[in-house]
């Protein structure tokens, strides 16, 4: 597969989302088979993953890809069920069938496994901050169109500086975040990769507190759609390490290493 002009890859993106907004678990993984998903991702990875990963987040869909990106083959081990690190600090698969046996965690069909292998833990990370900021815009759409509908004392509370400055800071948030996703991470592929994962669930956590205020009361009902963002972002913060862990972890290598790299030409 060569790479796409820009029209190419808007085909490409709008037959993405439309496919995303359709299907979802096994359906969605048989479907991005039929798309050419695996082609992408060992031709043009710096294209496919974040292309795939923020749709994925900004539709609410789910698909098992991130096992392709953490392996370091496509197609796993026998059987279909490859393993991924967890935060709690055991492992855990992606369910790649369709059983309503099957537990989840937040919404996502993941069990754990006793045991991993050779794992590319800076590719996934990426894919995984994708996946964050994805789902953060998500929810700045949900929260935008609600500010823009909804009408208190006459007029849109988009009119209101309290919401317009809870948007605009969720808007630098992930935009900041895309910022570091891109980055090129030749020199320090590792610490890029943490660095970004670590500002994509900052950024999503922020998304999340900032468009439930401005969604109000009906942003905590079952209705609505937030709360299936919200319950995706809390899981996907924590795999392969929150923000939190992975920003505290970045600090205590470059402590130890006295220096900190330039990660970007400015």
């Amino acid at each position: 597969m060569t790479d796409l002009d820009t029209e190419s890859l808007g085909l490409l993106e709008d037959t993405l989302r439309k496919t995303m907004l359709s299907a979802s678990g096994a359906k969605l993984d048989a479907a991005l088979a039929e798309l050419g998903w695996a082609e992408m991702l060992s031709d043009m990875p710096e294209v496919a993953m974040p292309l795939v990963f923020r749709l994925l987040g900004e539709t609410g869909s789910h698909a098992s890809v991130l096992n392709d990106v953490l392996l370091e083959t496509i197609g796993g081990l026998p059987g279909g069920t490859p393993p991924m690190p967890y935060a709690g600090g055991t492992w855990v698969v992606w369910e790649r069938g369709e059983s309503p046996e099957n537990p989840t965690l937040g919404g996502l069909p993941l069990k754990q496994v006793p045991d991993g292998q050779l794992l590319r833990i800076s590719e996934a990370r990426r894919a995984l901050g994708w996946w964050l900021v994805g789902s953060a815009r998500g929810m700045l759409a949900l929260a935008r169109q609600h500010a823009l509908d909804r009408v208190q004392f006459g007029k849109p509370i988009s009119s209101f500086q309290a919401v317009r400055h809870r948007l605009a800071e969720t808007l630098v948030a992930i935009e900041g975040a895309e910022a570091t996703l891109s980055l090129p991470g030749a020199d320090n592929v590792d610490l890029n990769s943490l660095l970004a994962k670590a500002a994509a669930g900052k950024a999503a956590l922020t998304a999340a507190k900032h468009c439930q205020q401005v969604l109000g009361g009906i942003g905590f009902t079952e209705e609505h759609e937030l709360h299936t963002h919200v319950k995706r972002v809390l899981v996907l913060d924590g795999l392969l390490g929150s923000s939190r862990e992975l920003t505290r972890k970045a600090g205590a290598g470059l402590r130890a290493r006295g220096t900190v790299p330039r990660l970007a030409q400015l």
